[in-house]
């Protein structure tokens, strides 16, 4: 159990560092997760296909998966343009967003009652977003943008929920990164055009991180959650899950200095928003208890 829960919390760090890792690869932020769900695509299709993990699915539900999948690598793109537009904490705030959206969009999609302490709280969040946003401008795209990428963030899980009553987590994850990188390969040109770069291949510095994201940080991650979820409860890696945001900006304060770039109104939003998760984060406790 101890074992289960260490490589629990360096699965949700090494989420974390994504953003460190998004700033520091000079890629265009397309490019950049192109390449990273290439080499992440490649390597579980080796990893799972060798090992026979992989079910043999209907082209309906490929495409919807594929569908998915796309929905994913705009979520990527996204959450990487927010930093390069502004910083990694600003997209990692904006990231916390995510809760609003899901709270509004999962039961439009799913066709349920909303809850209202979710819609509360999810508020609380954009509020603290707001505080960032009105005292600060510096950082006005890569907020828009960043809340775009909660967005997406919010609806690719919606929807991953569904597939996985029929498929097993290993051929969802293959198939959705391999069909968010043909979709995205398809994409690219068009993107490119609208935001031209002069550089198309990564130079050795850039590959070797692309490949410490795609390897470390997505399949070894991946590994890292499936194995703790065999000893902890899905709802208690959820939950860790909600540190991701707060371990991405204490490494990017640790590696880039960024706190001295931030006013005080920026903490003052951090501090709203990690009040809501941690809100959030009590009462799925307390409901997860009285349920038991």
């Amino acid at each position: 159990m101890k074992t289960a829960f260490i490589r629990l919390h360096i699965a949700v760090i090494l989420a974390g560092f994504t953003g460190v890792l998004g700033r520091l690869i000079t890629l265009n932020e397309g490019l950049l997760v192109w390449y990273r769900l290439l080499i992440s695509a490649v390597t579980l299709w080796l990893l799972f296909g060798l090992k026979g993990r992989l079910q043999k699915i209907p082209f309906r539900q490929m495409a919807a998966i594929t569908g998915v999948g796309l929905v994913a690598a705009l979520h990527w793109v996204s959450f990487y343009g927010a930093i390069k537009y502004s910083n990694v904490s600003v997209a990692l705030v904006c990231f916390s967003a995510i809760g609003f959206f899901t709270a509004i969009a999962e039961p439009l999609m799913l066709k349920r009652r909303p809850v209202f302490q979710e819609i509360l709280l999810g508020l609380l969040v954009m509020a603290g977003i707001y505080i960032i946003f009105h005292f600060d401008s510096r950082y006005k795209a890569g907020i828009i943008i960043g809340l775009i990428s909660a967005l997406l963030g919010a609806i690719f899980p919606i929807l991953n929920r569904q597939i996985l009553k029929k498929v097993n987590v290993e051929t969802l994850t293959t198939y959705e990164l391999t069909g968010g990188f043909l979709t995205l390969s398809l994409l690219l040109p068009f993107y490119l055009n609208q935001f031209p770069t002069d550089y198309l291949v990564p130079d050795p510095s850039d590959f070797g991180w692309l490949l410490f994201l795609a390897w470390v940080c997505t399949v070894w991650a991946f590994q890292l959650s499936g194995y703790a979820l065999k000893y902890i409860s899905a709802f208690t890696v959820n939950l860790t899950y909600n540190l991701e945001p707060v371990y991405g900006i204490l490494l990017a304060f640790l590696i880039y200095q960024e706190n001295e770039m931030l006013n005080w109104n920026f903490y003052i939003g951090l501090l709203l928003i990690v009040l809501a998760v941690s809100i959030q984060m009590f009462r799925v406790y307390r409901m997860r208890n009285k349920a038991l």
